[in-house]
């Protein structure tokens, strides 16, 4: 059994080159695995709805489309940062399966965590009051009944003022708290944890509690990119070019 994981692809017109090798991944090894999750920030532009048909939108939603029509795949997607307002009309036109942010599944008869990861990031109180501001149900439902032309505004407004404020924060700031993980550990009684959010690729051993967890941080996709691989009972990081030539070697 083979599951993959990904997030912050960040997919933008300006990329071309990461839309090329995300569809490469889909219409490649992705097919053979048994589920694929992308963790958040799909889309590198602010998400406002199935009617924006900016590029490369509507490119992706094909690509995500055609390889939920396989019978033998699975795709989840969780909202990240970027993609707060992916809604069940996302989900109805790509044939993916949104999941909560955190969400918890069985592998190997083991429960790992799934998250975005910002909501780890618990220093930056600035950022988790705008969070829970945004994600706030009325205020989704009234952005959601908007034209289109002021989404559009509104995005790019958010994103400039998101992007002043990042350049503005101390590193230690932007990254997760040794306190969130171990609670979120604890409560969710997980010894495996998978997020992105952070863009810094790793591998963390935690010792707590005379017991031993992982937490696996996956990479960005913008200057390189990453998938995490579990099958065999291990897990891996891979850069996605390796892995689709991997795959096809082992054809």
């Amino acid at each position: 059994m083979t599951t993959l994981f990904v997030s912050d692809l960040h997919l933008s017109y300006r990329r071309p080159e990461k839309i090329a090798l995300f569809k490469r991944l889909m219409t490649g090894p992705a097919l053979k695995a048994d589920a694929l999750y992308i963790l958040g920030d799909l889309f590198d532009d602010f998400w406002i709805g199935c009617d924006d048909d900016h590029p490369p939108n509507q490119e992706v939603m094909s690509i995500l489309r055609d390889y939920s029509a396989n019978s033998a795949t699975q795709l989840f997607i969780m909202r990240g940062n970027r993609d707060f307002h992916l809604n069940q009309e996302f989900a109805n036109a790509t044939g993916c399966t949104l999941i909560e942010d955190p969400t918890a599944i069985m592998l190997d008869d083991k429960k790992v965590l799934l998250m975005h990861g910002d909501t780890l990031c618990t220093d930056d109180v600035k950022y988790q009051k705008w969070r829970r501001f945004i994600t706030h149900p009325i205020i989704k439902w009234i952005y959601f009944i908007m034209p289109l032309s002021l989404r559009t505004k509104i995005s790019r407004d958010v994103r400039g003022y998101a992007a002043e404020a990042v350049q503005k924060k101390a590193p230690e700031i932007i990254d997760v708290t040794e306190t969130a993980v171990l609670d979120t550990l604890k409560n969710f009684g997980v010894e495996t944890l998978i997020h992105g959010h952070t863009h810094r690729q790793a591998r963390h051993e935690i010792k707590f509690n005379n017991t031993q967890a992982t937490r696996f941080v996956l990479g960005e996709w913008f200057e390189q990119d990453c998938v995490l691989v579990h099958d065999k009972t291990t897990f891996r990081f891979e850069r996605v070019d390796d892995y689709i030539k991997e795959c096809k070697l082992t054809r």
